[in-house]
């Protein structure tokens, strides 16, 4: 490959965004070993403290402490693993109900794609933030339900893309030859149209990872997601929202996270996108 095709392969929205996401990925998994203080302890004699760039900081809470005494850095890092937990879990129960629906309708056709076509027109008729807050309000908020509700809502994207693309190929050479040689159906799904549909649906996971991150932090923020004393940056929004006007940044920390982790999401997956399409 000659250094301008290489340089022409170089997408900056997979740089950035894939980078940024990296970063997260790294401070959740190593969050215990990372974060300075345990994010649960509390002290009510540090309470409130400002972060750096504030006179009277405290050297041992750079980014400050909560209304609870507890180190705002450390419940930062923890809620890094909060947010990608939801976003990946969720994303990955999304993905296998999506792409298995699609790639049957798209495949089968007939009345099968039919029906198929007709649930998922069900689901995308549903406001996804109101089922999930009536869905949590009933059964109570907790991780493992959040990451539940959300998984069983965002897979009609999925679903769209995955029938759409497995019916562009349920007629090319390859499958014919796959079944003239004897193929099942369940072969010819798993060997020759998953792996060829396989770009399409990665960049549809990278924008429902961002739309799950909002979800459980919007739930979490009129308290029917993740539940205390779990640092979420949704919650922590939440329970910041009293002291917003005279201790800012325990508001702005949270947001500018969930903020700079969407981007990142969005920017890896609009690379992605467009690296697939430069490819065509």
């Amino acid at each position: 490959m000659s250094a301008g095709a290489a340089r022409r392969g170089l997408n900056p929205g997979v740089a950035i965004g894939g980078t940024v996401v990296a970063v997260f990925v790294l401070v959740a998994l190593f969050a215990p070993l990372i974060a300075p203080h345990d994010p649960y302890a509390q002290n009510l004699m540090m309470r409130l403290k400002p972060p750096f760039w504030h006179e009277g900081w405290d050297p041992a809470h750079p980014l400050g402490t909560d209304q609870l005494g507890r180190d705002y850095l450390s419940r930062l890092i923890h809620g890094a693993r909060v947010s990608l937990i939801v976003g990946f879990a969720a994303v990955a129960i999304s993905a296998v109900i999506g792409i298995t629906l699609g790639v049957i309708a798209g495949y089968a056709g007939g009345w099968t794609d039919t029906f198929i076509s007709a649930v998922v027109t069900t689901r995308l008729s549903l406001p996804v933030v109101l089922v999930a807050l009536a869905v949590v309000a009933i059964v109570g908020g907790s991780l493992t339900v959040v990451v539940l509700v959300i998984g069983g809502l965002l897979w009609d994207q999925f679903a769209v893309v995955a029938r759409t693309a497995t019916q562009q190929l349920r007629n090319a050479e390859f499958v014919g030859a796959a079944r003239a040689m004897g193929a099942g159906h369940v072969h010819v799904l798993a060997r020759e149209i998953l792996p060829n549909i396989a770009a399409p649906l990665i960049v549809v996971a990278t924008v429902e990872i961002a739309n799950a991150v909002l979800i459980e932090a919007a739930l979490s923020f009129l308290g029917l997601g993740v539940q205390p004393p779990l640092p979420s940056w949704g919650l922590m929004l939440s329970e910041a929202r009293n002291f917003m006007f005279f201790n800012a940044w325990l508001i702005t920390l949270p947001g500018l996270c969930l903020f700079v982790l969407v981007l990142a999401v969005n920017l890896l997956g609009d690379g992605l996108r467009d690296a697939r399409g430069a490819r065509r």
